[in-house]
């Protein structure tokens, strides 16, 4: 029987310790904040609460089968789940959802989010002790720095961006394999894990490494001759990620997706002293917009790592290189256009500077090849350089701007100095004792090593929940069985009349519901989205300003909400709608039936594509259904009566202001409502800057309800009157100081002439099936017409007429129509992401020539 190996041993607990430290460091700062395993507090702040949690749950239905990997019915009318996954989802993490019920998600996040800390620390360790003559304790050390820069704890509720920080270590490794032995399999297998996991990170950690392997070939030019393997290598790894990354790039160009433009030379909102403050312990500005890049990953790696540059041991061409690289980064966050050029010319919406974690691993690489190199001479220089750099946190303290810096403290700079003396000191004395005391010294020093980066952990965290804050378990869970129960129903009546439905909430959990109740929905916030569609739903009243990143399905008309089909609304009150029946209740929540809902699919003409005809709601209405109605008209607010506002009229616009600042607007008005009347009124404004942080409670009829005005539409319904009615409405708004509008007014929808036409088109209806990434049904058409369906415009979908492929067309840019001719036919669209078989095919062939070349090259080898 073969003895334990002690060294053998020993390897293993210290890579176990570059794994656990970090999850054990995250897990106990999460729980000093009152985070862990079914806590009432989750970690779901920022993106983690709307995104994550709802495409982890759809994903969760995807790997039971319930749900289609290609689409997504969940929000904006449909979209490509593909090239979503491919940002959010594609994490081999990802998978552990299958194991958990949706209502448990934010304990699946958070383990997830746990094991990705742990597989950094793992991934960089083995990267250090692979690359680099150095103790494991120093890589251990180094290895939990990298794992726990500021970078990756800030944005740890984006958690699909640390796969990033996993995959770097192994591609800058599979490059050295590459240019030292030959070996392509690293590099490959890493460069394509990272493609496939996330195509945003990896173009940018993709670009560096390149980078990367040219500096190395001028640092070591005898490695030119690996440069055709590389590039070959690369383009095998990126040609295996095509069957993601192909449909990914195309869905991002057809639909609608622009680029930002290159209008100035400076980043905005940079100070000088940015990079320096940011080296301070624990220092957190914000993660949002005006924030300084987040570089710091410990004062021993930023000490050791900057000495590279005085070290004699470090040749001159290599501190050159080096240099240029770093400066390539540091003039990236100060000129625009390098700053654009990082984030893919898209300039981020909040979460800036997205690459600055390549400075933090520049430093981790730079401090690896000093130790390495360290030599006992290099002391009195390392001293005199750190006593420098403690002088200069000093002086930027000092001369910093206090209203820019306001973030940084004095315990910063305490923490920052106190961690330098240790670090100088017990570098000092591991020069000067004898073996056995040194292990005590590595001992304390690694002690002070993982203090540190705790105590920047627990400081990131705290800017965490100061700029987004932990929602409480409850806001997802407390409500969930019930709307689950509610949709279910629905969908047992869907399934029972074989039609397709779409739903609303006017009480979500979040806007991306959809994709986690599994309903059809309307409601979006995604950064991967169909901008095509969402533009035509903001121009029908469906707001969705810029970049068109968020859509709601509240705040629109009858009109709008029959024609795309939502069948039934989720409320915790009586949405006050025309149309709208009770079906049930569970809990808090009601469901209501619309009897004037349209089908997924209607027959119109080939007058549908002329714009004068469906250039709004009544004009889409009439032509649909032949007639030619005044559904709506606008009347006045009467009897306005003012708290503590002070109301300016100037231009048709009206402005309502604090009178006595710190309490809340109210505005009061009575308005006529003639009978069978649905009423609105009409708030919108084209500054939404202004109106960024304003919301405004609204009752009527003894209900109260709340909106965020920046991000629902312009139409607040005040309810449904049978009988004609002098109806008082009051608004309160909080939040601001100052709002501003054009003059509200009230719109009137006609119900017995939309109930009409609701019928006549209700007649022209085609009733299709959604079932995943298909919609099938069969119509009988009398003349050469058009089947205009309101799913969401995409070159994915192809259309089928009794078995022959038919031309799909455009409805302004957001739905799909289909020609049809005269007869009885069967209807089928199919929906695969383009490129999605060309990109198959180039990751096939790719693996293939891969696979041939690394077994003929090992071949040939074993034959020298």
């Amino acid at each position: 029987m073969k003895k334990a190996n002690p060294q053998s041993a020993y390897r293993v607990c210290i890579f176990l310790l570059s794994i656990l430290l970090p999850i054990v460091i995250m897990g106990w700062v999460y729980y000093q904040n009152g985070i862990y395993w079914g806590s009432k507090t989750t970690m779901l702040a920022s993106d983690a609460y709307p995104q994550l949690l709802n495409f982890y749950s759809n994903f969760h239905d995807v790997l039971i089968g319930e749900q289609s990997i290609f689409y997504t019915w969940g929000g904006a009318l449909g979209g490509n789940f593909w090239s979503l996954s491919a940002y959010y989802l594609n994490s081999v993490f990802t998978f552990i959802v299958v194991f958990f019920d949706k209502v448990d998600m934010p304990e699946a996040l958070y383990l997830i989010t746990l094991l990705k800390f742990g597989a950094i620390g793992g991934s960089f360790y083995c990267y250090s002790q692979h690359n680099f003559s150095v103790k494991k304790w120093i890589s251990l050390a180094v290895s939990l720095c990298y794992a726990l820069m500021s970078f990756s704890v800030a944005y740890s509720p984006i958690n699909m961006w640390l796969d990033a920080l996993i995959y770097l270590p192994l591609v800058i490794w599979g490059i050295n394999r590459i240019q030292e032995k030959q070996k392509p399999f690293l590099l490959f297998i890493s460069y394509t894990l990272l493609f496939v996991s996330n195509f945003y990170f990896g173009f940018i950690v993709g670009f560096f490494s390149v980078l990367y392997m040219f500096l190395r070939v001028y640092c070591y030019p005898v490695y030119k001759k690996s440069i055709l393997s590389y590039f070959i290598t690369s383009l095998l790894a990126g040609g295996t990620s095509m069957v993601v990354i192909l449909p990914s790039i195309i869905d991002l160009r057809t639909n609608g997706e622009t680029l930002s433009p290159i209008n100035q030379l400076i980043t905005p909102d940079i100070g000088g002293w940015d990079l320096i403050v940011k080296q301070f312990v624990g220092s957190y500005d914000t993660a949002k917009f005006e924030s300084a890049p987040f570089i710091f990953v410990g004062i021993l790696p930023l000490l050791l790592g900057l000495f590279f540059f005085f070290s004699p041991q470090i040749s001159e061409r290599k501190k050159i290189g080096n240099a240029l690289l770093a400066g390539l980064l540091i003039l990236s966050v100060y000129i625009y256009p390098l700053n654009l050029f990082w984030h893919g010319f898209h300039f981020p919406n909040m979460l800036l500077f997205r690459f600055s974690f390549l400075l933090s691993f520049m430093i981790c690489f730079w401090t690896l090849q000093v130790i390495e190199k360290w030599r006992p001479t290099n002391l009195s220089i390392f001293i005199n350089f750190s006593i420098g750099t403690m002088t200069l946190f000093l002086i930027t303290y000092f001369l910093m701007n206090p209203k820019r810096y306001d973030y940084i403290q004095a315990k910063n700079v305490l923490w920052t100095l106190f961690f330098c003396l240790i670090y100088l000191v017990g570098i000092y004395l591991l020069q000067r004792l004898e073996n056995k005391k040194k292990n005590i010294l590595i001992l304390f020093l690694l002690f002070c090593v993982i203090a540190e980066m705790t105590v920047n952990t627990k400081q990131m965290v705290a800017g965490i929940a100061k700029d987004w804050g932990f929602p409480e378990r409850t806001m997802y869970s407390e409500n969930y069985k019930d709307i689950e129960g509610l949709v279910d129903q629905a969908d047992k009546k869907m399934a029972a009349s074989g039609s397709f439905q779409r739903m609303i909430n006017l009480n979500p959990i979040s806007l991306n519901e959809g994709f986690n109740l599994g309903y059809s929905g309307i409601s979006q916030f995604s950064s991967i989205r169909n901008r095509s569609a969402l533009s035509y739903l903001a121009q029908m009243g469906y707001r969705s300003e810029g970049t068109n990143l968020t859509i709601q399905a509240i705040n629109n008309t009858l009109l709008m909400d029959s024609f795309l089909g939502v069948d039934y609304i989720v409320s915790q009150k009586d949405p006050l709608l025309f149309g709208y029946e009770k079906e049930t209740q569970a809990g808090n929540y009601q469901l209501y039936k619309n009897k004037y809902a349209l089908p997924l699919g209607m027959l119109t003409d080939k007058g549908i594509y002329d714009k004068e005809n469906v250039s709004n709601q009544s004009d889409l209405w009439n032509y649909l259904s032949g007639k030619q109605e005044e559904y709506i008209r606008l009347t006045g607010l009467d009897n306005e009566v003012a708290t503590n506002t002070i109301i300016t009229r100037e231009n048709n616009y009206v402005t309502y202001s604090q009178e006595q600042p710190g309490k809340n607007m109210t505005i009061e008005w009575d308005v006529s409502v003639p009978a069978n009347s649905q009423a609105y009124i009409s708030l919108y404004t084209q500054n939404n800057a202004m109106m960024k942080d304003v919301n405004t409670e609204i009752t009527v009829q003894g209900q109260s309800s709340n909106y965020e005005m920046s991000k629902v539409g312009q139409y607040y319904n005040i309810g449904y009157y049978e009988k004609a009615a002098l109806v008082h409405v009051k608004l309160t708004f909080y939040g601001s100081a100052i709002v501003q509008f054009p003059e509200p007014d009230v719109l009137l929808i006609d119900t017995e002439k939309f109930e009409k036409s609701a019928k006549g088109i209700q007649e022209k209806g085609v009733p299709l099936k959604a079932e995943k990434n298909r919609v099938s049904g069969n119509v009988k058409v009398d003349t050469e017409d058009v089947l205009l369906t309101t799913i969401a415009y995409d070159s994915g979908w192809r259309a089928y007429i009794d078995g022959e492929k038919k031309k799909i067309q455009s409805f302004e840019n957001g739905l799909i129509g289909i020609p049809i001719s005269k007869g009885q036919h069967s209807i089928e669209l199919i929906y695969y992401p383009k490129g999605l078989f060309i990109g198959a095919g180039i990751s096939g062939i790719s693996v293939c020539i891969f696979i041939s070349s690394y077994f003929w090259k090992k071949r040939g080898k074993q034959y020298e």
